[in-house]
């Protein structure tokens, strides 16, 4: 049996990645999707809540024993070394989970895995890990204004949040394929994955 091809996928904030990461399920790729990984790891019970007790004090958890991320987010942009070690903390978790779940997937069978990473411009080791990177491009504006409608955030906030995030010129310098995300409809965007796919085999 053939190795399955991994896809790195990954994009800002508000260019449209979960949708286009939901695209590739509907045609049968087998998705991994990092932030949801680290949001079991800091939820009540996760494998991270011990460490971030012991690095951050209770005061950084909610009443439930999670990760308060409103409080942590507060923190981020006053300490510029609280989100260093949070990730320090969650991001080795994280890569775990990973791991084990693209093992499962290769096991299931899967031909296709999507590895949506966030960070994964950010990193090297990924760029190593995978075959092909696709980053989901949109401009700038247009992020800031769908980061505001969706979350409710101030254009300050967003901007913010991509300051924190490797630039739009970094991302598309990683890409093998850039599927431009803007100001089209979503069955636009579905047939441009679809072509995408078929291009690896899908």
């Amino acid at each position: 049996m053939a190795a399955a091809l991994r896809l790195g996928l990954t994009g800002g904030i508000g260019s449209g990645k979960s949708t286009v990461a939901s695209q590739w399920v509907k045609l049968g790729a087998r998705l991994i999707d990092a932030d949801v990984l680290a949001r079991a790891t800091t939820a009540a019970g996760g494998a991270a809540i011990p460490k971030i007790r012991e690095v951050f004090g209770p005061a950084l958890l909610s009443a439930e024993g999670a990760l308060d991320r409103d409080k942590m987010r507060q923190l981020a942009f006053t300490d510029a070394t609280a989100r260093a070690r949070l990730e320090a903390i969650v991001h080795p978790l994280v890569g775990d989970a990973i791991a084990q779940a693209a093992q499962q997937a290769t096991a299931a069978g899967a031909t296709h895995i999507v590895f949506d990473i966030p960070l994964l411009v950010e990193s090297a080791h990924w760029r190593r890990n995978l075959q092909q990177v696709m980053v989901v491009d949109c401009t700038t504006e247009t992020q800031i204004q769908r980061v505001m409608q969706r979350n409710g955030l101030s254009r300050a906030e967003v901007e913010n949040i991509m300051a924190a995030q490797t630039s739009r010129t970094q991302r598309l310098r990683a890409a093998d394929v850039v599927l431009f995300n803007d100001g089209i409809h979503l069955d636009e965007l579905a047939l441009q994955v679809q072509q995408i796919a078929k291009q690896f085999g899908l």
